[in-house]
C-alpha cells in the first residue's frame, strides 16, 4: 500500500529546521523528531502586561499585586485611561469581583475570588 507524506510535514521541514524526518518506504514507517530549545535559552515575557489581557483582567491583576493603589495609577501602571479604568472597576465591584475597604486612615482593595 503506497503512501504519501502530508502536505503538513512538508511545510513544517521547510519552516523548522529544528525537525529531523527519518522516511523508512520498505518498512513503510517514517519517524520525525522535534529538537525543543532548552528552557533556559527561551524568552519569558518578564513584563506582565505585554500579553494582550483585557482591562478588566489588568485592573484585577494590578490591584491584586499592590491593593493600595489609586484608580489614577491603576491607569497609568496598565497603559489606559482613568475613564477606562473606572468603567472597569465599577463592572468588577458591581459583579463581586472587587471591593473597595475603607476603614479610618486610608482605604485598599480587595480582590475577591469568584
Amino acid at each position: 500500500m503506497p503512501y504519501h507524506l502530508g502536505s503538513g510535514i512538508k511545510r513544517a521541514l521547510d519552516k523548522w529546521s529544528e525537525i529531523d524526518f527519518l522516511d523508512d518506504h520498505d518498512g513503510c514507517l517514517f519517524t520525525a523528531t522535534v529538537h525543543r530549545k532548552p528552557l533556559e535559552d527561551l524568552k519569558l515575557v518578564g513584563d506582565l502586561y505585554k500579553t494582550p489581557v483585557k482591562t478588566p483582567g489588568l485592573v484585577l491583576m494590578t490591584l491584586k499585586a499592590n491593593p493600595y493603589l489609586t484608580l489614577a495609577e491603576v491607569a497609568e501602571t496598565v497603559g489606559k485611561s482613568l475613564s477606562v479604568v473606572e468603567r472597569a472597576a465599577a463592572n468588577l465591584v458591581r459583579t463581586g469581583k472587587l471591593k473597595y475597604v475603607v476603614p479610618k486612615k486610608g482605604g485598599h482593595w480587595e480582590v475577591l475570588d469568584k
